[in-house]
């Protein structure tokens, strides 16, 4: 019985420190959903907001593009360096508040976006009567090519290269 516990604790041990290596050698990916919490990052780092519209439990294209660029760690990298990430979820499954789907409508109705996964670069300012302004900076979408052509296009559209 000694010698169970023993083994359990030493093999709960060793995933635990496995678990922690791994997950310290990747980047975390943070996507805010708040868009007053983004533009506050935005203006404190002078980092353009990169909003990733999208439709995440039934758009095909939105998950190969997560799969294929967001998930890699050239582009973790990549956007730890350059952006403020914001996912704008659509979903028709996941449960999200209230108040987030109509941020959410609100910005797709001020950028026109009519289809998925749409990208869009900005900054934002408040004015006097609480909205905001944006200054948009570029529009993007799913490219073929994985992290690397993803990146260039971005870098292209927005002058960073």
């Amino acid at each position: 019985m000694k010698m169970n516990i023993l083994l359990f604790t030493f093999t709960f041990l060793l995933s635990a420190c496995n678990l922690s290596d791994s997950q310290g050698s990747q980047e975390q990916l943070v996507w805010m959903v708040d868009l007053d919490k983004a533009v506050e990052l935005s203006n404190k780092t002078g980092k353009p907001i990169m909003a990733n519209f999208t439709g995440s439990d039934w758009c095909g294209w939105c998950k190969r593009l997560k799969r294929e660029v967001f998930d890699t760690p050239e582009f973790k990298a990549w956007a730890a360096d350059n952006v403020i990430l914001l996912e704008l979820d659509f979903p028709r499954k996941t449960p999200i508040s209230d108040e987030l789907r109509q941020q959410n409508r609100n910005l797709q109705y001020a950028f026109g976006v009519r289809g998925y996964p749409t990208i869009h670069f900005f900054t934002a300012d408040r004015t006097s009567d609480g909205k905001y302004s944006y200054k948009r900076m570029a529009k993007s979408g799913y490219v073929k090519g994985g992290p690397t052509a993803w990146i260039t296009d971005a870098e292209s559209k927005l002058s960073l290269n």
